[in-house]
């Protein structure tokens, strides 16, 4: 069934689908989205797909509809139950296929969508797939004459756990005590399986899984969706915290202060520990990533290679260059050793082999990856595109003359010289402008927000 074009691209966005269920995003529509999917993956040989989804109540029956348009198409689906995003990227490097991931990740619960890549993987973004499946969605997709494919179901949870195992030891760390916060994610499904028996003691918060998340929206983004997690660190006398998102696949750190660490910091330690294996590696990083992090690198022998925003564009960076290691902001991060996706929870395994092979606090360990003052990301709602642009070259005009560089890599980034900096861009999910700043000092980031924001929201 045709649909019209305007609908179906505020569903299927840059590097994901995503809306709100019984609007946006429903039964229909994922069948249909799953047979073009399935179609074009045909097209490059492929025989199956394996599908994941997260706890939301919506999930179960999207996913069994998207399996029904792909198996219309003539490939067989490999169902694979709960999972993490990351545990969907395990499976599909491990049986080597297509896959898709229903999730809306720390969207509110009346949200659902679907994140798709192909075998290994590799990424599906609007230059690499969805601009077909969003062309043909609209025009209706065609029929498949041959024999229908089978569904089939796999559990992929154990092997999971045993595969990040092997990619970091903790077996020989010091004891340690790690309260973590699963938001009612997928996290409570996941940490478990990776973590348990290792030396470590795990003080739950919010395992139960539950796509309403009534406690709290599953964003450690967030500052308030930190707070729990923060008191349960100060309150059982916690090594450190790790908060997951609602679909696991990022991983937020609170130290034992209950201070959170920021995403940078998390990227500068574990690409140092992925350039001791592999001396002269490259490491992506995203430009809204401190400068701390290319210093880092490119101090320990590395080649630093900044991109966009985005899974689908780091990821296709981390192919193209063979890069060892990438990081978000957002708390992204991406592992040559895990097909070059993404995985909070390898992250915080990084985190936890370096803390606890040393006697010192956490706060004390990453004091030597933080360098700068940084506002975290600053959102500001403007509803159409057309605003978004006006109020971003009204910022530029401001700033032109005192900058020392400006590039427009993804939004626009002002460098104003001695560490000092800003990103401002549009969001590709949500009616939003994101800020980002960084200066040597917090005073320096409180002006050059305030100055961006005077401007943005007048």
């Amino acid at each position: 069934m045709a649909r019209s074009a305007e609908s179906v691209r505020a569903v299927i966005k840059a590097y994901d689908v995503r809306g709100i269920v019984g609007e946006q995003i429903d039964e229909d529509f994922v069948r249909e989205v799953g047979g073009s999917f399935a179609r074009l993956m045909r097209s490059e040989g492929a025989g199956a797909v394996v599908v994941g989804h997260d706890m939301r109540d919506s999930s179960p029956s999207l996913s069994a509809a998207f399996a029904e348009g792909v198996t219309a198409q003539g490939l067989d689906v490999v169902a694979i139950g709960l999972a993490s995003t990351d545990q969907l990227y395990y499976a599909s490097g491990l049986l080597d296929c297509p896959g898709a991931m229903f999730t809306a990740s720390h969207n509110p619960a009346r949200y659902n969508g679907i994140k798709l890549c192909r075998a290994g993987a590799k990424p599906v973004g609007q230059q690499s797939g969805l601009q077909v499946i969003s062309d043909e969605v609209t025009s209706g997709v065609p029929a498949f004459e041959g024999v229908a494919g089978t569904v089939s179901e796999r559990d992929v949870l154990d092997g999971y756990g045993e595969y990040l195992r092997g990619l970091v030891d903790l077996s020989g760390i010091r004891p340690l005590k790690v309260a973590v916060d699963a938001g009612n994610g997928m996290g409570g499904h996941t940490v478990p399986a990776v973590l348990g028996g290792l030396p470590l003691e795990i003080v739950p918060l919010y395992f139960e899984l539950d796509g309403n998340f009534p406690n709290h929206e599953a964003n450690p983004l967030e500052p308030a969706n930190l707070v729990d997690l923060q008191a349960l660190v100060r309150e059982s006398g916690a090594d450190i915290g790790l908060a997951f998102d609602g679909d696991a696949d990022r991983c937020f750190v609170v130290d034992e202060r209950g201070e959170p660490v920021a995403p940078s910091a998390i990227t500068a330690l574990v690409a140092e520990r992925e350039l001791a294996k592999d001396p002269g590696a490259t490491i992506i990083y995203n430009l809204i990533t401190s400068h701390a992090v290319p210093e880092l690198v490119e101090r320990q022998g590395g080649v630093a290679v900044r991109t966009r925003v985005g899974h689908s564009f780091i990821k296709a960076q981390m192919a193209d260059t063979g890069a060892v290691f990438g990081g978000e902001h957002s708390a992204h991060y991406y592992f040559r050793d895990f097909w070059g996706a993404d995985s909070g929870m390898l992250a915080a395994m990084h985190v936890l082999a370096a803390l606890g092979g040393q006697d010192g606090t956490l706060s004390d360990l990453m004091a030597e990856y933080t360098t700068y003052a940084a506002s975290g990301e600053i959102n500001s709602t403007l509803n159409s595109a057309e605003a978004q642009a006006e109020r971003m070259e009204a910022v530029v005009a401001t700033f032109t003359d005192r900058a020392v560089s400006i590039d427009r890599l993804d939004g626009v980034t002002v460098d104003l010289g001695e560490g000092t900096w800003f990103n401002l861009r549009a969001s590709n999910t949500e009616p939003l402008l994101r800020l980002n700043a960084e200066a040597p000092t917090s005073e320096g980031v409180g002006a050059i927000v305030d100055e961006v924001l005077a401007i943005v929201r007048a």
